[in-house]
C-alpha cells in the first residue's frame, strides 16, 4: 500500500504563485509515475501534469507555460510549481502515485481570487 500526502494549497490572488508538494511512501518511489490532477466544483477530475520515471513530463494545455512538475526521488516527493494563477485554476488538487495501480492523496484546496 502506497500512502500519498499532499500539502501547500491555499488562497492566492490572481497572478500569484503556489507550490504544491506530495510525498509518497515506499522504497521504489523512482518507479512511480507521479501526477497531479484537479477537480473544480461541479467538474470532472482532470490531469494537470505528470512526471514519468525517466523524468519526462506532460502538461494539460490549460497550464502549459505556467505550471512546472518536478520530482526528487531522494525525498520521495513530487512538486507542482504554479505561477500566473488564474481564478479558473481554483480546485482541489490531488496527487497520484501510479505503480501497477493508482494511489491517491486526500487532496489540497487551491483557491485563486480575482
Amino acid at each position: 500500500q502506497v500512502q500519498v500526502v499532499e500539502s501547500g494549497g491555499g488562497l492566492v490572488q490572481s497572478g500569484g504563485s503556489l507550490r504544491l508538494s506530495c510525498v509518497a511512501s515506499g522504497s521504489i518511489f523512482s518507479s512511480y509515475f507521479m501526477s497531479w490532477y484537479r477537480q473544480g466544483t461541479g467538474k470532472q477530475r482532470e490531469l494537470v501534469a505528470q512526471v514519468r520515471t525517466d523524468g519526462s513530463t506532460h502538461y494539460a494545455d490549460s497550464v502549459k507555460g505556467r505550471f512546472t512538475i518536478s520530482r526528487d526521488n531522494a525525498k520521495n516527493t513530487v512538486y507542482l510549481q504554479m505561477n500566473s494563477l488564474k481564478p479558473e485554476d481554483t480546485a482541489v488538487y490531488y496527487c497520484c502515485a501510479d505503480f501497477i495501480q493508482p494511489y491517491w492523496g486526500q487532496g489540497t484546496q487551491v483557491t485563486v481570487s480575482s
